[in-house]
């Protein structure tokens, strides 16, 4: 990475006659009192890394599409320099907010697309997206005191043991909020998050008979790619009563073959619809003829049975939308009848 001197920027040292940026849902006195305390060294820890700020960012770039709608939720489009690589159309309720903010890359930001930002700070969703070719190390940006945030969900072996996925979705909101200075509300959208997921686990106690569900997320080259053991929809399933029929893959979204689909014969087919995607096979329509047309999973009794839910594709990876995937599950499951 060339220029270094260009990433020193200044942070504001008094956020006061700056304002307090404006939330997508608005904000309230409580956030503008958080935001007031930007003088206090704050400080967390991510994945590894432990993070201080003696005050504020104020141009955040955000790596990927669920950094991005994580920002925007926590109403902080003011304090981004730019964002990148968003697979699928923003929702409605940010588009007003993310028109704001300057788009490095429609995929993958460089490190010399970062660079030109000019950022103070930068999230991303997964530890991948810091490489050498790609938006620079943590080491190198580091070097250049760029602090960089790595969802806990991608690093759950730093994190404490016994927390599931969600819990490590709540705590990024949290530990951003502490970042922001908008702790309140950061803590507003966990707890808000965290009665959805008790209300889905309610609905999972009156599943009978724990179903098996394979997670058709993509069909590319004719093969399909499902859920493994180490993605959301393990948890997911179990939090809705079910269970992965592919949890035996240590694998995110794994490949496999239709015949080791049909091997599993699941009791339910969750399709992940990635229409907005555009790539061949992405939406739930183009993996429903894909399934139409085999000979052996046209006669798995899901199949023949209609017993497919359908969900946004981008809610079965950890982001601020993935409790409305389970709430699209747990509905599923009892319309299919699997309540007691």
């Amino acid at each position: 990475m060339r220029h270094p001197a260009r990433f020193g920027i200044a942070l504001a040292v008094a956020l006061a006659t700056a304002g307090c940026s404006t939330s997508t849902n608005g904000s309230t006195s409580a956030d503008q009192s958080a935001a007031s305390t930007a003088n206090s060294a704050r400080s967390v820890t991510s994945c590894g890394r432990q993070l201080s700020f003696e005050d504020p960012p104020e141009r955040a770039v955000a790596l990927d599409q669920t950094s991005t709608e994580i920002l925007l939720e926590l109403g902080l489009q003011d304090r981004m320099a730019g964002t990148a690589n968003v697979k699928t159309k923003i929702p409605p309720q940010y588009g007003a907010a993310y028109a704001k903010i300057p788009v490095l890359a429609p995929k993958i930001v460089t490190s010399e697309q970062l660079r030109a930002a000019t950022p103070d700070f930068v999230v991303a969703g997964s530890a991948d997206l810091y490489t050498k070719d790609r938006a620079g190390t943590r080491e190198e940006l580091g070097a250049l005191k760029v602090p960089t945030f790595v969802s806990a969900v991608d690093c759950p072996q730093q994190n404490e043991a016994g927390k599931g996925p969600f819990d490590l979705l709540f705590a990024d909101y949290e530990n951003l909020g502490t970042v922001f200075g908008v702790e309140a509300r950061a803590g507003r959208l966990a707890a808000e998050q965290r009665t959805a997921l008790a209300r889905a686990r309610e609905h999972g106690s009156k599943v009978k008979d724990r179903p098996t569900v394979v997670y058709l997320y993509s069909v590319f080259n004719g093969m399909p790619y499902v859920a493994g053991k180490t993605g959301l929809p393990s948890e997911m399933s179990r939090i809705i009563g079910a269970q992965n029929a592919f949890d035996d893959l240590s694998e995110d979204w794994p490949e496999v073959s239709w015949e080791e689909v049909a091997e599993r014969n699941p009791d339910v087919i969750v399709i992940g619809d990635l229409s907005e995607r555009g790539r061949p096979g992405d939406s739930a329509a183009e993996k429903r003829a894909a399934m139409a047309g085999h000979p052996v999973i046209s006669q798995l009794a899901a199949v023949r049975s209609n017993k497919i839910i359908e969900v946004p594709g981008i809610e079965l990876d950890p982001s601020v939308r993935s409790v409305h995937a389970l709430d699209l599950l747990a509905a599923g499951m009892k319309d299919l009848g699997y309540d007691r």
